[in-house]
C-alpha cells in the first residue's frame, strides 16, 4: 500500500485531497494540527509518533527529523543497497509528501511582530522533509502547492500514480519554494543584524503577472513582486478598468509614481518613456493637471498619468478629451468613472497614497551580475542650500527652485528641468552633454520664460551651460555643485546677473 506524509500550515483543500489518497488507497500518515483536522473529518490517518516510536517534542521543532521518515523519501527503490537497508532498519517507503511551510512571511508582515515570533516560525522539519522527497522525485511526488492538489489525483485516479514528467515539475516547483522561503528568511536576519552589504544576496519575487510582451513584441516578459509587500508601489496598485498593463506601462507608471511621492500639495505627472515630460501643481487636482497639461501638450499624448488627490467628474472631463495609457490615483469619484470607463482601454488604477515611503533598495541587472543601491530618497532642503552668486534669489524663485529640484531628482541623466513654481515648462533628458540637454530643455520652454528657473541634476563641467542659459532668459540656477570649475560658473552666473543655487546634493539617474 503506498503512503502518504501530509503536513500542512495551509489547510485550505487538505481534507479533499487527503480524502482522494485514501480513495485511490493510499495510507496517510500525519502530524499535530493537520492530523486531527484529517482524523475530524473521517480520514484514517496515523500519527508521526506511531512511525517513528518518537514521540513530538520541544514544543514541535522536533516530530519529523527521524530516519525512519527521512529515509522512506530518500531511499531509491532501483537501489538494491537502499531497498536492503530499508528492509533491514524497517523504514517504509513514502510515495506522496504534502507539506507547507510555517507562515514566516505572513508572520514578519505583522506590524507589531516580535523577533521571538518570527523565529518560531522558521519552519525546519517541512523543508526538509519537501527537499527530501524532491530530490527523490524519481519515486516520490511532492506538492507543496494546493492549486496541484487536482493534477495529482487525477494522475493518480487516471494511471495509478503521477508521471515522471509531472513528479519532476514538481520537485523544481518545491526547491524554487524552499529556496524563496530561506530567502525571506536570509534577508530578515541580515537586516536585524544591520549587515548592508553582506557577502550573499539572494533575493526572491512572486510573479503577479504574465504579460504579452516586453519591451518590444519579440521579448518575453513577467511581472514579479516584491512578497513583502510594498504598500506605495505599481506592485501595490489596483486596476479596476481598462485592458492589461504591458512592460513600458509598468515601467513609465513606476517612474510617475516616484515623482509623485516627492510632493503633499495636489500633483499631476505626466510620464512618457520613464521621463516626466510635464509635472504641475495647484490648489485643486484639476488646476495641477491643468498646469501639467500645460506644460507639454504634444508629449502627453499616450501617457501615463498620476494624480494623488481623488479625480472628480471636471477632471475626469480633461482627461477624457487626452489619448492616455493608464491613470492612477487614489480614487475616482462615481461620476469621474462614469466618463473615464467609457474608453474601454484605458487602464484605471486607484493606490494608496497615505503610506510613508519606505526605505529600501533598488536592484538593476547587469550581464553577468547585480546591482544594488540604497533608494534615492534624499532630497536635499532649501535650508541647506548656498547662494553663491551675488544675487540673492526671490521668494518666488526659491519656490519654483523646490519645485523644479523635486521633478529633476527624477529625470534621466544629464538632466535639466525648467520650472516656474507650479509646473515644468521643459525638460531635456539622457542627453551625452550637459549642454546638449539645457538646449533641448530651453527650446521646449521658449516663450513661457517668466518667472522660470533651471535646475540641474549635477554639476556644470563648463560655463557654457550658464552662458547659454542667461542667453535665452533664465535667471536662477539650482545645482549641485562640486566642480572643480564652479568659480568660473559663478563669474558667469554674475556676468549676467543670474542667481545660482549649490544643494550639494547630487542625483544622477541612469
Amino acid at each position: 500500500m503506498k503512503r502518504a506524509l501530509i503536513s500542512v500550515s495551509d489547510k485550505a483543500g487538505i481534507v479533499e485531497f487527503a480524502k482522494a489518497l485514501v480513495e485511490n488507497q493510499v495510507e496517510i500518515i500525519s502530524t499535530g494540527g493537520t492530523k486531527q483536522v484529517l482524523v475530524e473529518a473521517g480520514i484514517p490517518t496515523i500519527g508521526i509518533e506511531e512511525v517513528t516510536n518518537f514521540p513530538e517534542m520541544m514544543d514541535g521543532r522536533v516530530k519529523t527529523l527521524h530516519p525512519l521518515i527521512h529515509g522512506g523519501l530518500l531511499g531509491r527503490r532501483d537501489l538494491v543497497s537502499h531497498t536492503n537497508a530499508m528492509e533491514e532498519y524497517g523504514i517504509q517507503p513514502i510515495d506522496f509528501v504534502c507539506v507547507n511551510l510555517y507562515p514566516f512571511k505572513e508572520t514578519i508582515l505583522k506590524k507589531d511582530v516580535t523577533t521571538a515570533d518570527a523565529i518560531e516560525n522558521i519552519d525546519i522539519g517541512g523543508p526538509s522533509m519537501l527537499r527530501s522527497g524532491a530530490k527523490n522525485y524519481a519515486s516520490v511526488t511532492v506538492v507543496v502547492d494546493p492549486a496541484d492538489y487536482a493534477l495529482v489525483i487525477a494522475e493518480l485516479t487516471e494511471n495509478g500514480g503521477t508521471t515522471l514528467k509531472t513528479r519532476e515539475r514538481l520537485a523544481a516547483k518545491v526547491f524554487r519554494h524552499t529556496a524563496s522561503y530561506d530567502a525571506l528568511i536570509a534577508n530578515y536576519l541580515t537586516d536585524l543584524v544591520g549587515e548592508e552589504a553582506p557577502e550573499k544576496v539572494t533575493v526572491t519575487y512572486d510573479r503577479k503577472q504574465s504579460l504579452r510582451y516586453g519591451e518590444n513584441s519579440h521579448q518575453k516578459a513577467s511581472f514579479y513582486e516584491d512578497p513583502l509587500t510594498v504598500e506605495f508601489s505599481i506592485a501595490n496598485a489596483k486596476q479596476i478598468h481598462g485592458k492589461e498593463l504591458s512592460y513600458n506601462n509598468i515601467k513609465d507608471a513606476d517612474a510617475a509614481i516616484r515623482i509623485a511621492r516627492e510632493f503633499s500639495e495636489p500633483v499631476a505627472v505626466a510620464v512618457k518613456h520613464m521621463n516626466p515630460c510635464g509635472v504641475g501643481i495647484g490648489e485643486t487636482i484639476y488646476e495641477a493637471f491643468e498646469h501639467a497639461y500645460q506644460a507639454d501638450k504634444v508629449s502627453i499624448f499616450g501617457g501615463i498619468i498620476v494624480l494623488n488627490r481623488e479625480v472628480d467628474l471636471a477632471t475626469a472631463e480633461k482627461l477624457h478629451t487626452i489619448f492616455l495609457e493608464i491613470i492612477i490615483a487614489p480614487s475616482y469619484t462615481k461620476e469621474a468613472l462614469a466618463c473615464l470607463t467609457k474608453k474601454k482601454n484605458l487602464r484605471l488604477m486607484t493606490l494608496n497614497f497615505e503610506q510613508p515611503v519606505v526605505k529600501g533598495t533598488e536592484q538593476v541587472s547587469v550581464l553577468g551580475g547585480l546591482l544594488i543601491q540604497e533608494q534615492d530618497l534624499l532630497l536635499g532642503e532649501a535650508p541647506e542650500w548656498e547662494v553663491v552668486t551675488e544675487r540673492m534669489p526671490t521668494s518666488e524663485e526659491l519656490k519654483a527652485m523646490e519645485f523644479a529640484w523635486k521633478v529633476m531628482k527624477h529625470v534621466k541623466s544629464n538632466a535639466i528641468v525648467v520650472a516656474n513654481d507650479h509646473h515644468t515648462l521643459g525638460i531635456g533628458a539622457g542627453q551625452m552633454n550637459r549642454v546638449g540637454s539645457v538646449k533641448i530643455a530651453l527650446e521646449q520652454a521658449a516663450g513661457k520664460l517668466e518667472g522660470a528657473v533651471l535646475a540641474s541634476d549635477a554639476f556644470f563641467p563648463m560655463s557654457d551651460s550658464v552662458e547659454y542659459a542667461a542667453t535665452h532668459g533664465i535667471e536662477a540656477i539650482i545645482q549641485p555643485g562640486g566642480s572643480i570649475k564652479d568659480q568660473e560658473s559663478i563669474e558667469m552666473a554674475n556676468k549676467y546677473g543670474i542667481t545660482m543655487v549649490f544643494t550639494k546634493v547630487r542625483h544622477f539617474r541612469h
